[in-house]
């Protein structure tokens, strides 16, 4: 068996307030990825929220709606998944303010190195 680098993917969301990144199928092989979903937010008003959600293989995987502290916030979400061996992960985030500006939003997955 040919020993491989690990994975490395990344998407970030622009302008957009949706942020997807889509894996393709790997056919020889099972593989697992260490997941970050991360939205970072500045206040715009005293009484700012900040809202995420999270998609996996598009079923809502995590969801969460918060009161943004002043000056600045995120939300963050680390998981794993094991892709099976032909299957693609496909993750999506979306977010939604109320008074505060998104800084950015992103998904990065790594790959998890077999032992």
């Amino acid at each position: 068996m040919t020993p491989h680098r690990p994975e490395h993917w990344a998407a970030d969301a622009g302008a957009r307030d949706v942020v997807r990144l889509d894996i393709p199928a790997d056919a020889a092989r099972d593989r697992t990825f260490e997941i970050d979903v991360r939205l970072a937010v500045r206040t715009a008003r005293a009484d700012a929220t900040h809202a995420m959600q999270v998609r996996v293989d598009g079923a809502l995987e995590w969801s969460r709606s918060v009161p943004t502290h002043p000056g600045g916030d995120s939300l963050d979400l680390r998981l794993r998944r094991t892709v099976a061996r032909g299957r693609p992960l496909r993750l999506a985030a979306t977010c939604a303010l109320r008074g505060a500006v998104r800084v950015s939003l992103s998904i990065v997955a790594d790959e998890v190195p077999d032992d």
